[in-house]
């Protein structure tokens, strides 16, 4: 399949497009010492940049660790990955020594919902090109390389966007997208459901499929073959009895096609209850872990015999409840109007309560799904609500993994390696030789404090270190 008739997911020749990118040098503070770095300035000429970075803890993605490692940079690739007295490179390559950073490999939201969100205002009147790209920025900028926009995207505007991504148009994480699915006129939540179908009407571009009987089902899933998108997201919610459940006949003639079309099925299901039947007819992971008292040692063990993931998505609605505008990781990218609209007040508290009985029970679910080896991974679903930030919230969540009972190594697993696998991007997720050159530079250790995942000294996409200030400016405008 070639890069241009690609939809959804990347393929795998599109996760291994080399991108070949100018080098000039720059200086940056480090530790307080000025030390030359190779900034890849996209849209210039020159040739491949090649770089040692040394002295460095490298964390690989996969668990294990480099207390004092080096990392060789060729181009867009990691050429070589170990210690500085395994890696013999020559006279030409820069070596730059961290003086004891971290790097770690960029990471990976998993569920989110792209294009609606203005931060002064949200809904289909924002989604265009030009957001898409701000959204995918914005993520670059928090170190990630890649996210997950699950099925409330106009496909050819989608599709557009993405391949100018892949190209080198413009530096960001990279975008991937489904289809979504449904009963007719229904799915997402009944207010994103409203600008669903205004911006299908805008565009006239499809974003949901609805499906009342089987061939309707049948039909939708080859439509979407057609058009080379590889993932379907479907929603079995009667959103508290709003909507119209999405009926098992309905869901499995979907999953038993989508199979022979070699398509992956992503489920927004209502319930743990849900998830047995979802699993029997096919499902590849769910969007929403529903993590408490119904997710249970069953379920978990159901869930990592069928092999699949969870995205426990816990901070959707824990930092709807928090003041926060009040932290300056946020702030960094948002108008201070807006950020000033999420500080403290009677809604939002710098330390919101949590009922001790609800966080025993979301730490005995989280940890059946540990106990099973239940691939968790990263998602936020980012986007879906007004105020729910991208990239900001990935870092919360990993920080609610790791307070929920994940080892800090854990979290970082679920963020990078984990849905980088589950989402087909054969060469991101990892720091290793011929992977991506995507990774965040630390100036903290996040092995000690999850919460160092924010202490970003710098950002590298393909092998090109992004100008985060000039992002931040534009951002806060």
């Amino acid at each position: 399949m070639s890069s241009e008739q690609s939809f959804g997911r990347p393929c795998a020749r599109n996760c291994a497009v080399s991108q070949f990118w100018p080098a000039i040098v720059v200086f940056i503070q480090i530790l307080g010492l000025t030390l030359a770095l190779p900034q890849l300035v996209y849209g210039q000429q020159g040739q491949a940049n090649r770089f040692l970075l040394d002295n460095v803890r490298v964390i690989v993605g996969d668990g294990s660790v480099l207390e004092s490692g080096a990392l060789l940079i060729e181009g867009s690739r990691i050429a070589a990955v170990g210690s500085r007295s395994e890696l013999e490179p020559d006279l030409s390559v820069e070596v730059i020594d961290l003086n004891g950073k971290t790097i770690m490999p960029a990471l990976i939201d998993s569920h989110a919902h792209l294009g609606y969100e203005g931060h002064t205002s949200w809904g289909a009147e924002n989604y265009s090109r030009e957001n898409l790209i701000d959204h995918l920025q914005r993520y670059a900028y928090y170190g990630f390389s890649a996210v997950f926009s699950a099925g409330s995207d106009p496909d050819a505007l989608a599709f557009e966007v993405q391949q100018a991504q892949l190209s080198g148009e413009f530096p960001s994480a990279r975008f991937l997208f489904a289809a979504g699915m449904a009963p007719p006129g229904q799915g997402p939540n009944d207010q994103f459901l409203t600008h669903a179908v205004a911006l299908e009407q805008k565009t006239g571009q499809r974003i949901l499929y609805g499906v009342a009987s089987v061939e309707q089902a049948i039909e939708s899933v080859r439509q979407i073959a057609a058009k080379n998108i590889s993932v379907i997201k479907i929603w079995v919610d009667d959103r508290g009895g709003s909507q119209q459940k999405l009926a098992p006949q309905l869901y499995r003639a979907i999953a038993d096609e989508a199979a022979e079309n070699g398509i992956e099925i992503y489920a927004h299901q209502q319930y743990a209850e849900d998830m047995p039947d979802l699993l029997e007819a096919g499902v590849s992971g769910f969007l929403h872990g529903r993590i408490g008292v119904d997710l249970g040692p069953e379920i978990a063990q159901q869930l990592t015999a069928a092999n699949a993931f969870v995205v426990p998505n816990v901070g959707l609605g824990e930092l709807r409840r928090e003041a926060i505008g009040a932290d300056q990781f946020l702030r960094a990218s948002l108008p201070e109007s807006v950020a000033a609209r999420l500080g403290e007040s009677g809604q939002r508290l710098l330390k919101p309560n949590r009922a001790e009985a609800r966080e025993a029970e979301l730490r005995a679910s989280f940890g059946h799904l540990l106990d099973a080896n239940v691939d968790i991974v990263l998602g936020t679903d980012a986007g879906a609500v007004p105020d729910h930030f991208f990239g900001y919230t990935g870092h919360r969540e990993l920080e609610i993994f790791v307070r929920l009972g994940m080892t800090p190594m854990q979290a970082i697993v679920a963020a990078t390696s984990k849905p980088a696998q589950r989402l087909g991007l054969g060469d991101l997720g990892l720091l290793q030789p011929g992977y991506s050159a995507d990774f965040v530079v630390l100036d903290e250790n996040p092995l000690a404090d999850i919460r160092n995942t924010r202490s970003i000294s710098s950002v590298f996409l393909n092998g090109k270190m992004l100008d985060r200030a000039d992002l931040a400016a534009h951002f806060v405008q």
